[in-house]
């Protein structure tokens, strides 16, 4: 009996090694939280092109859109540990178990390739009677509750921007309308669904530019090269400097039982994908910042963003439990 289980399970790791040798025989599916048009579904359609040249197949992008990202990272947490199912992801599910929407989160995953990170402004229609995030507030204190902000629902980043404006700015009180990603919700605003939105950079600067929507300012302690004359917020609220910098990430993950062979090959794929010049300049153009990690770098950036985020939305009353009953430190 004893033999027999021992050759059956010599037949498994065999079988398992075999596998990631041939690795990959068919094309890879590509799961994307948000919908098309915004910047997570902009940033994983650039690079896959470079990915699937390297990799020998295609990846099939999907977007699986719905409760802040959680079917898409539910879905892939169901289908096989062989390396076929992606995960594309953004920051919200290190914040799924504080705001009670899922039990998983990215440590149930492996981090193929973090690969850049976005710095959040703060946009509006253009008819907006307002300019600068001064001028927004002000005006949001004279109008409490009537000015409709863009979301992506709780835990997305317009909500946790919200939240973190809320902490620092009195009376700082606006209606959220949700839409299925930032992409949705910019298109919304050009037709004053919604008044104005935090948002990524990357995904507003193109209808900035062609004057479609108008920015605010910038979520950070500087302005950025790809807007120049957008102010950064801490030039009239300094008391935001110890928050930032922060930002959104985009991310490829695995099931983390996924084959160690695999794993290498799908890294090493992501990483010299992100390398091309072509996606550097995307990344570049619309105000991303580089990152292409992965492993225990990844994972390390993935527990500092969780603990300091999570925290945030705990202590600003958006979560429903406490970040230190999943064991996740304060900052």
């Amino acid at each position: 009996m004893f033999k027999t289980i021992l050759g059956a399970a010599a037949l498994t790791l065999v079988s398992t090694f075999a596998q990631a040798a041939d690795y990959p025989q068919q094309d890879l599916q590509g799961v994307i939280q948000w919908g098309a048009g915004g910047s997570t579904d902009l940033v994983m359609r650039s690079v896959s092109p470079h990915v699937e040249k390297i990799l020998g197949r295609s990846i099939v992008m999907t977007n699986k859109t719905g409760g802040v990202g959680v079917i898409a990272t539910q879905f892939v947490a169901t289908q096989p540990a062989d390396g076929y199912t992606l995960l594309m992801g953004a920051e919200n599910p290190e914040l799924y178990k504080v705001m009670g929407l899922s039990k998983l989160d990215y440590n149930d995953f492996y981090p193929v390739d973090i690969l850049a990170r976005g710095i959040p402004v703060l946009v509006a229609n253009k008819d907006a009677p307002y300019n600068t995030i001064k001028e927004l507030v002000e005006y949001v204190q004279a109008h409490p509750g009537t000015v409709k902000m863009g979301s992506t629902g709780p835990g997305g980043l317009p909500s946790v921007v919200g939240a973190m404006l809320s902490s620092k700015i009195k009376n700082f009180k606006v209606t959220s309308v949700p839409f299925d990603g930032d992409g949705p919700a910019l298109t919304a605003m050009q037709g004053g669904a919604v008044d104005f939105m935090p948002a990524v950079l990357g995904a507003a600067v193109e209808q900035v530019k062609a004057g479609r929507i108008k920015i605010l300012g910038i979520f950070d302690k500087e302005a950025n090269a790809v807007l120049p004359d957008a102010k950064p917020i801490v030039a009239d609220y300094p008391e935001f400097a110890e928050m930032l910098p922060w930002g959104p990430f985009f991310g490829v993950f695995v099931k983390k039982d996924t084959p160690d062979a695999i794993k290498t090959k799908l890294v090493d794929a992501f990483k010299k994908g992100a390398e091309h010049a072509d996606f550097q300049k995307l990344l570049k153009d619309r105000g991303y910042v580089s990152m292409n990690i992965s492993g225990d770098e990844a994972t390390s950036f993935l527990k500092k963003w969780q603990s300091t985020t999570a925290w945030v939305v705990y202590d600003n009353g958006m979560g429903k439990k406490s970040p230190e009953e999943f064991g996740i430190p304060k900052p």
